[in-house]
């Protein structure tokens, strides 16, 4: 058996203390921390020192941090727990939107929720107490909160990049609950039922039957069938929290009886194409996206949105895309391959689909416009051109589907795209004047 060395500590070992409620929270916010990793954290912060806060910052980091996507979550944590009061109180206020206090009125960044939630949750009473701090008397505040806004309306309406670990839970369990029914459409093919279509064989069966005399008109009418639906979901660094929230919405998709969809076919692509379909017939969800996750290896990676589009076209169209599928293709559009030709490979998924549904995050912002090179060669291709940041926006995908003439953002954009020159006016997909349904 191994024996450690006995850690040699000071009398009074408050560093140590700290650094382990700092780890604490660390695991409280979703990072693997266990006794292990808070021995070797005191233990290395004893050999780097603790004279520069930078060395003990990349300290800590080296010791708790083991996967790039923990990056912002440990610096958040790292500057709320090793920062001024001031910077804690202000997130919390974070955690209580409707008190105005010491925060400036804007918008957490990514993972400032969940680090003060790490930190404020239930945890108070074992942060080590200094010993100069002076004690204030306790002001009651009576505030009147009859006015708010309810919290699942809220939730409704935040941004999944702004969700704390708990948010994003609840809005995981609405997204599993949440439904996208389909009308059914009209089939070349007809049925012996009664309608409006002449049935001249079926009559003239029921005359012979009769000794040739035409005593009843017999009438057919068309076979109703269901499309299929195909997700193309960008899994690319920028679009990671809004793909995995989108991922619980396509899973509750697939595994609902009753909305209408023949098949539910989903890929993923950052910088190559991935098929997840067979992983989200799975009827756990948890078990269902780590799968998915496994079998994407290019996760919050880079973005090659035409070569993957090509890739789409070539080798999984016909096998999918038959009598008239309704394309959901998520994306940011930010694609960085400057060699590849995005509209090329666009037009030719659009005229594959019976409907392209483009759902982009950064529709989110008032100022949004296609500047950016691959969005404006995308956007004249596709049907309707939303939002997909919250559960709002996701919930809103009925209205699109259940109205082909509505178009979201497009047409609006389409004519800024004209105004600004960045799209030709005798271009076959440019604006022609219709009025934005939406």
């Amino acid at each position: 058996m191994v024996e450690l060395a006995d850690l040699e500590l000071p009398d009074n070992p408050k560093l140590a203390q700290n650094i382990a409620h700092f780890a604490r929270a660390l695991r409280r916010a979703g990072l693997p921390i266990g006794p292990g990793r808070v021995i070797d954290a005191v233990r290395a912060v004893q050999v780097a020192g603790f004279t520069d806060r930078m060395d003990f910052y990349w300290t800590l980091h080296a010791s708790f941090v083991s996967k790039r996507e923990e990056q912002a979550i440990f610096g958040q944590i790292f500057r709320l727990y090793w920062r001024d009061p001031r910077f804690l109180e202000q997130m919390m206020s974070f955690m209580q939107p409707m008190v105005r206090g010491v925060a400036e009125d804007r918008k957490a960044q990514a993972a400032e929720k969940r680090a003060a939630e790490a930190l404020l949750d239930g945890e108070e009473r074992d942060i080590p107490a200094r010993e100069d701090d002076a004690k204030e008397d306790e002001i009651l505040l009576d505030i009147d909160a009859s006015q708010t806004i309810s919290a699942q309306e809220r939730l409704r309406t935040l941004d999944f990049e702004q969700m704390s670990l708990s948010e994003m839970a609840d809005a995981r369990r609405i997204l599993a609950r949440m439904s996208l029914p389909v009308q059914p459409l009209q089939s070349r093919r007809t049925q012996n039922l009664p309608g409006r279509i002449p049935d001249w064989r079926g009559t003239q069966r029921l005359a012979m039957r009769r000794g040739g005399e035409i005593m009843d008109f017999a009438t057919k009418r068309r076979r109703l069938r269901y499309p299929n639906l195909v997700v193309l979901c960008d899994i690319s660094g920028s679009m990671s929290q809004y793909s995995r929230a989108v991922l619980h919405f396509v899973h509750g998709v697939a595994n609902a009886q009753g909305q209408g969809w023949a098949q539910v076919h989903a890929f993923t692509f950052g910088t190559r194409l991935t098929n997840i379909t067979r992983h989200l017939r799975t009827r756990d969800v948890d078990a269902a996206l780590a799968a998915a996750g496994a079998e994407a290896q290019d996760w919050e990676g880079g973005t090659r949105i035409a070569a993957c589009l090509h890739d789409f076209n070539r080798d999984w169209s016909r096998r999918v895309m038959g009598q008239g599928a309704v394309v959901l293709l998520i994306t940011d559009g930010l694609d960085r391959d400057p060699t590849a030709d995005l509209g090329r490979e666009m037009q030719r998924l659009s005229l594959t689909a019976r409907q392209l549904i483009w759902l982009n995050p950064l529709l989110r912002w008032d100022g949004f416009a296609p500047k950016a090179k691959g969005i404006a060669a995308m956007l004249p291709h596709v049907s309707s051109f939303r939002s997909g940041h919250n559960i709002a926006s996701l919930a809103g995908l009925a209205a699109a589907l259940s109205r082909p003439d509505d178009t979201g953002e497009k047409n609006r954009l389409m004519k800024a795209m004209t105004d600004t020159g960045l799209a030709k006016p005798d271009h076959p997909f440019a604006f022609t004047g219709a009025t934005n349904t939406q």
